[in-house]
């Protein structure tokens, strides 16, 4: 086997706490498998462990989404053959050269899916599986906003759903991350001004739903775009925590809902895996969605590649190559 290393985070703060080491992967337990890997997902929950908005304790083994050929296979194990390419979206410790993951949360790969593909659309289709399948029955016709509709969720999210017959209103921060989506409206605007435009496109009615990663800054425009008892799905903070929540305020905006969910609960069994698995790579193989990778980094330049992040640098979806 080769030199193992990987990229760690001795102590929480910035990208500079990024750094490399030397490991020995060792031998696989019973139920394990050894993977070498081939492609890593860049996803901005990575920023929030490395500094320490999501509990880690350092030194924190930085990611969660990774792709490679298994090199080892544990005790107990069934199923799986060396050589065989597998994906796992959960983390600690995808920033790394070898990775050892649980056989039950390991993805088979479809030969016709590359590694940076399946890398970069793992753990963000996934998410917007959830997102589109499991949190509301949504119907033809029925809008939708999502917010950062140019990133990594978003840029899957907007077609499965209009696949689906929703109508989308997509929001991006720049007029140059605007102009690549394919929504039924793309808006670039302050989010002081995006309720009333979204009240503007559905005739005053507001939206069904919202798909909010942002956060914190958008959460007033979100809860203003939408109609009377409609749903807000809350499940990123990408501009920090949302603050504490008045229920008084949510039944003044029109008996709204809202969730605050995570990938976790929703591919909690083997089987929830499968079936979001399904959904994504069947979506890619059918065109429905695409994996935009606009930017790949070395794994070694890891700290550059958070830098860019949280700078809202990136579009699409990012991954870390060897």
């Amino acid at each position: 086997m080769a030199d193992a290393w990987r990229m760690v985070a001795r102590r929480h703060g910035g990208p500079e706490v990024i750094e490399r080491e030397s490991f020995d992967p060792g031998l696989p337990a019973p139920g394990e498998l050894l993977i070498e890997q081939e492609a890593i997902g860049l996803n901005f929950i990575d920023t929030y462990y490395r500094a320490g908005l999501y509990p880690a304790e350092p030194p924190v083994a930085l990611g969660a989404e990774g792709v490679g050929r298994i090199v080892a296979i544990g005790e107990g194990v069934e199923g799986f053959r060396p050589g065989e390419r597998v994906g796992c979206i959960n983390g600690p410790g995808s920033y790394a050269t070898h990775r050892m993951i649980a056989a039950d949360r390991a993805v088979r790969i479809p030969d016709t899916i590359p590694a940076e593909i399946a890398a970069a659309t793992m753990l963000k289709g996934f998410t917007a599986s959830y997102l589109a399948e499991d949190i509301m029955p949504l119907a033809p016709g029925q809008w939708a906003l999502v917010h950062s509709a140019a990133g990594g969720v978003g840029s899957i999210l907007v077609p499965w759903l209009r696949a689906k017959g929703v109508r989308v209103i997509a929001h991006a921060g720049t007029p140059e991350k605007t102009a690549r989506l394919k929504a039924e409206h793309a808006l670039s605007l302050p989010f002081a001004e995006l309720a009333h435009a979204v009240r503007g496109l559905t005739e005053g009615h507001g939206v069904d739903v919202v798909f909010d990663g942002v956060g914190k800054d958008s959460w007033q425009a979100s809860l203003g775009s939408l109609r009377p008892r409609g749903l807000m799905v809350s499940y990123g903070n990408a501009s920090g925590a949302v603050p504490p929540v008045s229920l008084l305020d949510l039944m003044r905006a029109g008996s709204l809902f809202v969730t605050r969910p995570t990938l976790a609960d929703y591919t909690a069994t083997p089987g929830d895996l499968a079936r979001h698995a399904a959904n994504l790579f069947d979506r890619l193989e059918h065109g429905v969605v695409a994996a935009h990778i606009d930017q790949r980094f070395a794994l070694a330049d890891a700290a550059e590649a958070h830098r860019a992040l949280e700078a809202r640098r990136t579009t699409g979806s990012s991954v870390l190559v060897l």
